[in-house]
């Protein structure tokens, strides 16, 4: 019988989320090659589809994982939620506390996966195309793709958004192999916002502006920010935006170079993404294993028999009781269960002329917040716990906050106070929803996103949209398993069922779903509130301050029917006794967090 333990309770110290959970690609062709040597297969239930995490349509957890194993960073998580420098890449270090100056000197070990070295202008273009501070007008979302258009002449549009980044105006200092960047206001995470090298400025220099010596291509890159050239800088931002956005192998291989332990050898959509050991590699996360395949299974059952069959060694599958079952009865399999850091929710789309947008009504912003609490008065939120998510764990219970992780410092205050727990309760309250209804005098149709692939997530709409049909909505099953990436296209649906992981412990992470214009904030809902809310949460050191403002934020987001949040995710994990050094934590990147410390027995 396969063995059971528990993860550690750190979901207890995160404060929000950031990145998309991934859950569903297209249907996995099964392979019948096994795991030996020196070469392991693991399980995500997701499609990799974006090597640039760091845009609105590449942020989710499945390209992260990958990323993750290809390219270093300057600091991680470990298994109890510390953060661990990374000195093979480079060390920083808090210069001045007035004004805020963080120094960032890159090793001599840090280099790309084609031998080019890391250097500063890599720095450089990651905070520039994040920081929001060099760009000239807002780009379409592309409604095929859900990616942004292109840019011509001297527009530039860099698809993403990072209110910490943004706080560093002035164009860093540059000295060698060292940057250092000063802040216009003091930053509470610091330390876990730090400038770092995902995207290789070369390759991007090299696309964007012709230009083939790697050093050359680098600087222009970093030169383009510092003189502010629109025109060099609108090319640029289209390789950012689009050209690492694929599903296939590209016949490009510039395209997968990174500075990371693994680098992208082969992948097909919907199938597997193999990573090889880089050969470039001088860092100290030098793994052990030479290959690993994170094959694409979205359906929980089918990874389950994978793991059986030894096709895979790992899996995280989002279970329901008869899968977690399926998984404790495996011969030679540890199961690791526990909350994970994700959180189940709904959100409704306030700008694309839908149901819950004031622009329906004339601009009658009363209205739409009328329609948009009726529609939140329909989730059963008790009924979807009670019936998909305590088989999984029986103490499970309703999470009551949009911020903090329930047994977080915090929580009970948020939970108590906020207006989330009073006013919608368990749900649903179908008579309140009806009531609200008939005031406006509106029968709303609703075109619900989710994802079509994940048996929960189906489960979880039938369940909402017989509880809001009896309201008087019309719900139209909007459910694709191209989920993930048609968040960013609101003109594609008016809510969704997702859930929000967390990739960091700091109290900032909240800021990029609830800013005006905030990167995970698709929908439109501005609040000047909220944002001044924002602003302070910035650059407060006192936790107990730092609290008093969350709750404001959350009282708010409630007043304003941002959304609902459902539950904590249970995160059972199966691994078999062959693959040895393995565990899970409850930030991203869970089970691959020590990817580097993996030995096959």
């Amino acid at each position: 019988m396969g063995t059971k333990k528990w993860v550690a309770g750190a979901a207890g110290v995160l404060a929000s989320a950031l990145a998309l959970t991934a859950c569903t690609p297209a249907p996995q062709t099964s392979s019948s090659a096994l795991n030996s040597g020196s070469v392991a297969n693991v399980a995500w239930n997701d499609t990799f589809y974006s090597y640039n995490n760091l845009t609105t349509f590449g942020n989710a957890t499945v390209n992260t994982n990958i990323i993750y194993m290809s390219n270093d960073a300057f600091n991680y998580y470990d298994k109890d939620l510390n953060l661990v420098k990374n000195e093979s890449l480079g060390n920083y270090e808090k210069v001045s506390d007035k004004p805020l100056v963080v120094k960032q000197t890159l090793a001599d070990t840090a280099m790309w996966s084609d031998g080019v070295p890391v250097t500063p202008a890599d720095l450089v273009l990651f905070w520039g195309a994040q920081s929001g501070l060099f760009n000239t007008y807002k780009s379409k979302v592309d409604a095929d793709t859900g990616a942004v258009g292109k840019n011509t002449g001297s527009k530039v549009f860099f698809n993403a958004s990072s209110p910490n980044l943004a706080l560093i105006k002035k164009f860093p200092t540059i000295d060698g192999k060292t940057i250092t960047y000063e802040y216009s206001k003091p930053f509470v995470d610091w330390d876990k916002a730090l400038l770092n090298t995902t995207v290789p400025a070369h390759v991007v220099g090299k696309r964007a502006l012709g230009i083939d010596d790697p050093a050359q291509a680098a600087q222009a890159v970093s030169d383009a920010f510092k003189d502010k050239d629109n025109a060099a800088l609108a090319k640029i931002s289209n390789v950012w935006n689009l050209d690492f956005n694929f599903k296939d192998m590209p016949a490009d291989k510039e395209l997968v170079v990174g500075n990371g332990p693994y680098t992208i050898t082969d992948m097909k959509d919907g199938q597997y993404v193999t990573l090889t050991r880089n050969a470039n590699y001088k860092g100290s996360h030098v793994p052990t294993i030479d290959q690993i395949t994170v094959k694409t299974i979205p359906d929980p059952q089918a990874s389950v028999q994978a793991l059986q069959n030894g096709e895979v060694l790992a899996t995280q599958p989002q279970a329901t009781a008869d899968i977690l079952k399926q998984m404790q009865a495996l011969q030679n399999v540890t199961v690791l269960e526990g909350d994970g850091g994700t959180y189940e929710h709904v959100d409704m789309a306030q700008n694309n002329k839908g149901p819950f947008d004031p622009a329906s009504y004339n601009g009658d912003a009363a209205k739409a917040a009328k329609v948009r609490e009726a529609f939140l008065y329909t989730i059963p939120r008790q009924q979807i716990i009670d019936n998909l998510i305590k088989p999984l764990n029986p103490g499970a219970a309703i999470r009551n906050s949009f911020t903090t992780v329930p047994g977080a410092p915090g929580y009970d205050a948020i939970s108590a106070n906020s207006g989330m727990k009073t006013t919608f309760e368990g749900g649903p309250s179908v008579d309140k929803a009806q009531a609200l209804l008939n005031e406006v005098g509106v029968k709303p149709t609703v075109r619900f996103l989710y994802d079509s692939k994940n048996t929960r997530r189906q489960q979880e709409f039938q369940l909402i949209k017989e509880s809001a049909e009896k309201a008087g909505f019309t719900i139209q099953d909007g459910g694709n398993e191209a989920w993930s990436s048609m968040l960013s296209d609101t003109s594609k649906y008016d809510a969704a069922l997702f859930g929000w992981q967390s990739t960091s412990t700091g109290v900032t992470e909240l800021d990029a779903n609830f800013r005006t214009g905030g990167q995970n904030n698709f929908y439109g809902y501005s609040s000047k509130k909220v944002d001044g809310l924002l602003d302070q949460l910035q650059s407060e050191f006192d936790a107990t301050k730092q609290q008093a403002i969350v709750l404001e934020i959350e009282k708010q987001l409630v007043l304003d029917q941002f959304g609902i949040t459902i539950f904590q995710f249970p995160q059972p994990t199966a691994v078999s006794s062959r693959l040895q050094n393995f565990s899970s934590i409850a930030l991203s990147p869970t089970f691959f967090w020590n990817f580097w410390e993996w030995k096959l027995s």
